[in-house]
């Protein structure tokens, strides 16, 4: 539906549906084309994942394969999933270019900056938990083994734990998208955000008390990062105010 009438003859919705699907099947097959570009290097893909696990691992130490397929089915799920991350941005093309027409001016140059940086706060959030958040986990988990047991890990289990560590900072990442979304809807003001900012301070440990590994220093990674996002969020949220109120909130 568009912005200019609520309602569309049958011919003009059948031309949404028909372009809908012509949007879709364009984001699928970027995937595929993707995903094939990255099936050759399925397995050194998931050496790389291992790398902070094996990097912490007493000299000798791997990884292991409990079920017989899993050698070949856990780097392909790895391929499926990191193909799904780098098309993100052309399934997102995709998406903005069938829903842009139905947008106001003003809607779109809203709409645009947020796409783009809830992509790139992914991105940047599953960076962090690799290259600090990972290493410091698996240090802290190989220094508690208990003496006499070896830390052999199966790679399905560890592919199953990354990706949810991935997971859980890449979306705690997006806070201040979710806060300039909030603002930009009318929900809360960038007052009221600096007023709850004690109380958030408050959510923000019990996420990622939930998210992280019982060890204080994995908690500070990802609850330090999403405090920073917070106020980044209200500064956000406090130019999206301004730019659509001629009195700014105070």
């Amino acid at each position: 539906m568009s912005a200019e009438q609520s309602a569309a003859p049958p011919e003009r919705l059948i031309d949404h549906l028909l372009e809908l699907r012509s949007r879709l099947l364009k984001a699928v097959a970027g995937w595929l084309l993707v995903l094939l570009a990255l099936l050759p290097f399925a397995n050194k893909l998931y050496g790389w994942l291992a790398k902070p696990l094996l990097d912490k691992l007493p000299a000798g130490g791997q990884l292991i394969a409990i079920d017989v397929a899993a050698p070949f089915f856990t780097p392909l799920k790895l391929a499926l999933v990191v193909a799904m991350v780098l098309s993100a941005p052309w399934a997102l093309y995709q998406l903005w270019s069938f829903v842009a027409p139905g947008l106001y001016q003003r809607e779109k140059r809203l709409a645009r900056p947020l796409l783009v940086s809830a992509v790139l706060l992914f991105y940047i959030g599953c960076a962090f938990a690799y290259f600090l958040v990972l290493p410091t986990v698996f240090g802290f988990l190989a220094k508690t083994t208990p003496t006499g047991v070896a830390m052999m890990t199966d790679i399905t289990h560890y592919l199953d734990f990354v990706l949810v560590i991935f997971l859980a900072f890449g979306l705690s990442f997006e806070l201040p998208v979710a806060l300039v979304v909030a603002v930009a809807l009318g929900a809360v003001t960038p007052s009221q955000l600096r007023e709850w900012r004690g109380y958030a301070v408050v959510v923000i440990f019990i996420i990622a008390a939930i998210l992280t590994p019982p060890d204080i220093l994995s908690q500070l990674l990802l609850a330090l990062p999403m405090m920073a996002l917070y106020e980044l969020g209200i500064v956000a949220g406090g130019w999206v105010k301004a730019k659509n109120s001629p009195v700014a909130d105070a």
